[in-house]
This record gives C-alpha cells, sequence and structure tokens, in this order.
C-alpha cells in the first residue's frame, strides 16, 4: 500500500474539522496536525517509508497531545475548576433586606436572592445598589456601588 503525501493532508484537514465541530475536548486536533505535518514532509520526500511515516505520525500525534493539550484548554476554556458563582465577582446587586455589619442579610441578583454580608462597616438600607466582592459559599460579600473606586 502506497501513502502519498496529499493523503496525509486530507486526513489531517479532515481531522481538524471533525475537531471543529465537536465539543472541544482538544484532542483530535493534534492528531490533524500530525498528519499534516507528516504530509508535508513526505511531499519533500523526508518522511521515508510508510512504515516510518505511520511511527512519525504517532510519535508527533502523542508528543504533541501530552505537551500542548492542557495549555490550549487552559486558554480557551479557563479554569475549568472554577465555577460559575465565583464569577459572580463584580456583578451589581440591590439590597432586599436591610445589611447591618457583621449580620446576614438579602439581595437580589440576576433575578435571585442571595445571602449577603457587607464587607464594609457600613449600613446598607433596602434598595441600595452594590457590588459584589467575593463569594463564600452561598454567602456574597459585598460593599456599596462606587466604595472601591
Amino acid at each position: 500500500m502506497d501513502i502519498q503525501w496529499w493523503h496525509w493532508l486530507v486526513f489531517g484537514l479532515f481531522l481538524v474539522v471533525v475537531e471543529l465541530a465537536a465539543a472541544g475536548g482538544f484532542y483530535v486536533i493534534f492528531f490533524g496536525i500530525a498528519a499534516i505535518l507528516v504530509g508535508l514532509l513526505s511531499s519533500v520526500g523526508a518522511a521515508g517509508s510508510v512504515g516510518v511515516q505511520l511511527i512519525l505520525f504517532s510519535v508527533l500525534s502523542v508528543a504533541s497531545l501530552l505537551l500542548f493539550r492542557d495549555a490550549l484548554v487552559q486558554h480557551f476554556q479557563g479554569d475549568p475548576r472554577a465555577t460559575e458563582i465565583d464569577q459572580l465577582v463584580g456583578e451589581v446587586a440591590i439590597v432586599t433586606e436591610e445589611l447591618q455589619p457583621g449580620t446576614v442579610g438579602k439581595v437580589e441578583l440576576r433575578g435571585t436572592n442571595w445571602s449577603a454580608r457587607t464587607s464594609t462597616g457600613a449600613v446598607l438600607p433596602r434598595g441600595t445598589r452594590c457590588r459584589v466582592t467575593s463569594v463564600d459559599g452561598l454567602t456574597l460579600s459585598v460593599e456599596p456601588e462606587g466604595a472601591g473606586q
């Protein structure tokens, strides 16, 4: 069986398209890139026989997967351990139950009531706009809007 250089390129492009159409685990793209590289090396006569090409494809695929996947996932998906609740920091909420220093009250954020504490020593009366400064479990720490500027 003879594998032409363009076979590798077509196979590699197919794998890249499969990765783009998939949910994004960033696995298949490394096999696609390796196939494209083997095709390019084969086109200039640097890849050798079919057996050498297959070994080169395998080594390039696995090595690039192990070396670059974590960085690629981190770049495109952010911290996989970060939860949506931690992304509430900086959001604006409305006090629905007066917040006294040292006590827990209620704020409304994104249409939902949350338990909240004031992160300053100030009393926050009902209706006050406040900004989330941190999240501790399901309790938000808030400060009056504009206080941290």
